[in-house]
């Protein structure tokens, strides 16, 4: 977006390194940048719109004893279905180890033994235990809260909240800032040009009707990267957590994995336990393989069942607060009754393809934590990498700028600045409503191409109408995961095509796709439906 297109009043000063998102890999990317000056812009207050607070299993590491790399490595490329890069996935698990000394260091409170050593959990699709937790299913606000406070004793970070990225700003093939807008419906755009950007704006869980992601993860930084022609990567494969807690609250609260890992068993409304017949792991096979199943039996018109009571039983209160909790309010016992549980979109493995330092194909853009594409994940995430992702390439992409920007531009800021915007305007109600419900419906747990074009219609004519920015960059990503995924004519992982349902050796392998591709592919199926004389 060109610089001249804004007045003078609407320009922040130049920073050294701008990050936009304050999640787990937003915040722990600005303390390894330290005393570098960072500003973190993030959407919500620090801590409240990040799904890394919301996370209840935690993070996986090999430090158990009789657990390796190797092995860490190993789960991990079976989870990502033939896809995973596995030079990414050992370093990854290599850097595992130093990652979880540093979170140490800034006050994480995770479990240990009497002895000292860290307690470590079993979560599905792990040969291991291996899952650093807190307190059971606290994991994700327990760091949280450790990084704010580090944070705010950081006096070289910035933080700024209530801002919504809008676009990449460049001049020429090089990045120059971000444009991002405040609240109130006439806002203006403000421009904070930066030597160094990171996205670090979460994934994009709100474009579905069914999630666990909090309201800012409406994969705003994948689609600013998009339109800036970065280089994208695996759109198609979007996981789906298997045990959101049915209750009809928006976000779904999660039922974590670890219950499953401590033996909970799923059941149907006929008391029935299906998981056995599904796959040889049973309630620990990997996500894709027990939300297919679920979904199955919900779209039969049974309901299901996650029943703890035989593994857990009066411990879950202890054990699980996060859930029990969870659970109290929406007027359910877990230690007397079973959980009423339904698939969710939990996690992007796709998004903006970075290398092993967290750079994109923009000039002067790093990306990491859910909006970047690794490689790790492939075609389904392995429990509880996610967190580990995030803080691995977060500081490999501190490390990198300090290499690349050896001297900041600023010193660091003289006072605590945490200056706080309302949360940007809402775009269109029933706009956005009838594209989450599109998205459950054709472009979820199981997709065909008949519904994906029909997604993909629905899309570009809501486009056609749309004028606010936030609304057009949440189309834009809904229409290269659906693209994507039409064009992908197999199974694999997340991806499930009930028209192709196996998967197919051709495709085992990485795809890359560019807005104007989802565009054409968008406008081709609008323009195919009204010549058939159908509304999208």
């Amino acid at each position: 977006m060109p610089r001249d297109l804004f007045p003078p009043q609407s320009r922040a000063g130049i920073d050294d390194v701008v990050i936009l998102g304050g999640g787990l890999a937003g915040l722990f990317c600005a303390l390894k940048l330290a005393p570098r000056p960072v500003t973190i812009l993030a959407a919500a207050p620090i801590g409240e719109g990040a799904s890394s607070a919301w996370a209840q299993g935690g993070v996986a590491a090999a430090v158990g004893e009789g657990d390796s790399i190797d092995r860490h490595v190993a789960d991990t490329v079976a989870a990502g279905a033939g896809i995973v890069d596995r030079k990414i996935a050992t370093l990854m698990a290599s850097e595992a180890a130093a990652r979880i000394e540093d979170l140490l260091a800034y006050g994480v409170p995770f479990d240990r033994d009497a002895a000292g050593h860290l307690v470590v959990g079993r979560e599905a699709a792990h040969s291991e235990r291996r899952i650093v937790r807190v307190h059971g299913d606290m994991a994700g606000a327990a760091i949280m809260a450790a990084l704010i406070a580090a944070v705010r004793k950081t006096p070289s970070i910035r933080i700024l909240s209530g801002f919504v990225g809008e676009a990449v700003q460049a001049d020429g093939p090089s990045v120059t800032g971000v444009v991002v807008r405040r609240a109130g419906p006439r806002s203006r755009p403000v421009v904070f040009p930066a030597r160094a950007l990171v996205l670090a704006t979460g994934g994009i869980g709100r474009l579905y009707a069914v999630t666990t992601n909090p309201a800012p993860a409406e994969g705003g930084g994948l689609a600013m990267a998009a339109r800036a022609g970065a280089k994208l990567a695996d759109t198609e494969f979007v996981q789906f957590h298997p045990t959101a807690i049915a209750v009809g609250k928006d976000p779904a609260p999660l039922a974590t994995e670890a219950l499953r890992g401590e033996g909970a068993i799923l059941v149907d409304d006929t008391g029935a336990r299906f998981m056995p017949a599904e796959h040889p792991d049973a309630e620990l096979a990997p996500r894709d393989v027990v939300a297919r199943a679920i979904h199955r039996r919900l779209v039969a018109g049974h309901k299901v069942f996650l029943d703890c009571r035989k593994a857990i039983g009066a411990a879950f209160p202890e054990r699980f607060p996060n859930v029990a909790a969870r659970c109290r309010e929406a007027g359910i016992d877990p230690v007397a009754d079973p959980i009423p549980v339904a698939p969710a979109a939990h996690y992007h493995m796709g998004g903006v393809l970075v290398d092993a330092n967290g750079r994109t194909t923009l000039d002067g853009v790093w990306a990491c934590g859910e909006v970047a594409s690794t490689g790790a994940h492939g075609a389904n995430r392995l429990a509880s990498n996610s967190l580990l992702e995030a803080v691995v390439f977060s500081a490999r992409i501190a490390e990198d700028i300090h290499g690349l920007l050896p001297s900041p531009v600023n010193a660091p800021w003289p006072e605590r600045n945490d200056a706080r915007a309302r949360a940007a305007a809402e775009p269109d109600s029933r706009a956005v409503s009838l594209l989450r419900q599109t998205m459950s419906t054709h472009v979820g747990v199981e997709r065909n191409a008949s519904g994906l074009r029909h997604a993909l219609a629905t899309f570009a004519d809501l486009e056609a109408k749309a004028r606010q920015p936030r609304l057009l960059n949440m189309l834009a990503v809904a229409k290269l995961v659906a693209a994507a995924a039409l064009l992908r004519t197999e199974s694999r992982g997340g991806h499930y095509r009930s028209d192709f349902p196996a998967p197919d050796p051709a495709w085992q392998h990485r795809t890359f796709i560019s807005l104007a591709q989802a565009d054409a592919i968008a406008e081709g199926a609008r323009a195919s439906m009204h010549d058939l004389g159908m509304e999208a």
